[in-house]
């Protein structure tokens, strides 16, 4: 991309790199790190007044196979903690973020939530954390101890996207729509007000 000077790198992000979780350090981590990362190359990129884009995505609880793979030795069976979105709704984030220069991409309420609540209550976060961390993220059926998991090696075959919480998963996200669709929608509110305003101010003219 460099010696182009063009193309698109979308960093996959979390709302985890934001707010961490219990049970989830190392996954945490990592996403903290994908952060610092992105912006460093970020700012070396602006510096080098270089034509290569770089974009965020930070997305929510998705319904992916990692629930039915993961090392677990919790008493039941992991799920995503919160409200969970389909597959579908991050890979529409990804490819928007690959197609247009927008630095950084929230996905869904609770990943605007999380990142917002980190930066005004992060005791609170704390405390509710502590409180539904652990059982948030285990539904009611009992793990098998000896179940496959994918920790040192891939589980061998195709298991497609989805996992196993297609009932509880939402394929649409408002509030990512309104994200990609910001200048039509803060255009037409732009518009609204100015009609009412004028309404308004003619009617005080024809008092």
């Amino acid at each position: 991309m460099l010696p182009r000077d063009q193309g698109t790198s979308v960093f996959v992000g979390s709302a985890l790199a934001y707010r961490g979780i219990p049970l989830q350090s190392a996954y945490c981590g990592a996403k903290h790190a994908v952060e610092g990362f992105y912006d460093s190359l970020r700012t070396e990129l602006l510096h080098d007044k270089s034509k290569v884009k770089v974009s965020i995505v930070e997305l929510p609880a998705l319904n992916t196979t990692q629930f039915g793979f993961v090392k677990s030795r919790l008493p039941h069976k992991p799920k995503p903690m919160g409200t969970i979105y389909q597959p579908e709704v991050a890979a529409e984030a990804i490819l928007f973020a690959a197609e247009h220069r927008r630095r950084e991409l929230l996905v869904g309420w609770p990943t605007l939530q999380a990142v917002i609540g980190n930066k005004i209550a992060p005791a609170i976060g704390d405390m509710v954390l502590a409180k539904n961390g652990y059982e948030g993220q285990q539904t009611n059926e009992p793990e098998d101890p000896n179940r496959q998991d994918n920790l040192w090696e891939p589980l061998p075959g195709d298991h497609g996207a989805h996992g196993r919480f297609d009932e509880q998963a939402r394929e649409f996200s408002p509030q990512l729509w309104v994200s990609m669709n910001r200048k039509y929608v803060f255009g037409s509110l732009l518009a609204a007000v100015s009609g009412f305003l004028g309404y308004k101010l003619a009617n005080m003219n024809n008092r």
